[in-house]
């Protein structure tokens, strides 16, 4: 009898050992998505007050589970955060050891794309090409762009927003997810503008819908897959309404001049015959 269960133990340990890495890994992430459940909340919100300024907040809470589970690494993370945003004249709140708030001021379009990509992707060199960099941590990519349309007094903008998180999915050997990263994390990403955007919905299999709330467009964000937000919005031009106002001004002047004021030469005329 003790020979037997001598033999089933080894049998047991040598299956285990025999047990892919991969596997392994599946069965740890999949724990560790039950134990941890909601304990990451990450809201990046980009927010237009006019086309030349706006900003994008981040919001970032741990959840106690996490920080415990994880220890110091967590809290690296937070400060890694800190490091990049002031990189990029940000400025940072940091409302608790678990709580951060970052907040980056952009100018215009092209500042806007340069300044949230290189946040987001700090292992991306000039080139637009990832960094040689050895970690274990899953590869994100995140991307926005900003097309602008000047039709005078008023712009067009598009932006396109892609993250890739593909990376944070389990997948087991047919394909299945086997843990569902949601339980984990929860992404937001939203937009306020001054007259708020229309959401233009891709012909996707799972396309990302908007939450409207006044002004402001807020999308909830899957792990484990490609998101892809795509909105309009219009703004207010201030160059051409400073133009338009230059304009107004000139010909309200002129209007005055030569309607409502008398005619400076016929005050003159009257000036000469008067002293001759």
């Amino acid at each position: 009898m003790i020979r037997l269960v001598a033999r089933q133990t080894k049998y047991l340990k040598r299956l285990f050992q025999g047990i892919s890495k991969r596997a392994r890994i599946i069965f740890l992430i999949a724990l560790a998505s039950l134990l941890l459940s909601g304990c990451v909340k990450y809201d990046v919100g980009v927010n237009f007050n006019n086309s030349n300024y706006g900003e994008f907040v981040q919001h970032i809470h741990l959840g106690e589970r996490l920080t415990t589970f994880s220890g110091d690494s967590v809290y690296e993370w937070l400060d890694s955060i800190e490091r990049r945003a002031r990189k990029l004249d940000g400025k940072i709140r940091r409302l608790s050891r678990e709580e951060v708030v970052v907040t980056i001021p952009f100018n215009n379009a092209e500042e806007l794309q340069t300044k949230f990509n290189k946040f987001f992707n700090p292992n991306l060199n000039e080139k637009g090409k990832y960094k040689d960099v050895n970690t274990d941590l899953p590869k994100i990519e995140s991307n926005i762009l900003l097309f602008q349309n000047n039709f005078l007094l008023l712009i067009r903008n598009k932006l396109i927003y892609d993250l890739d998180l593909s990376s944070l999915a389990l997948i087991s050997n047919n394909g299945n997810v086997l843990a569902n990263a949601a339980s984990i994390l929860d992404l937001e990403f939203s937009l306020k503008t001054p007259w708020g955007a229309k959401n233009v919905v891709e012909p996707t299999e799972n396309p990302v819908l908007p939450e409207t709330n006044g002004k402001q467009l807020t999308w909830h964000l899957n792990p484990g897959t490609l998101n892809h937000v795509e909105v309009v919005f219009w703004l207010p031009s201030p160059l051409g309404i400073g133009a338009l106002i230059i304009i107004l001004l000139v010909v309200l002047g002129t209007y005055i001049r030569y309607n409502i004021l008398p005619d400076p030469t016929i005050k003159l005329a009257q000036t000469v015959v008067t002293e001759q």
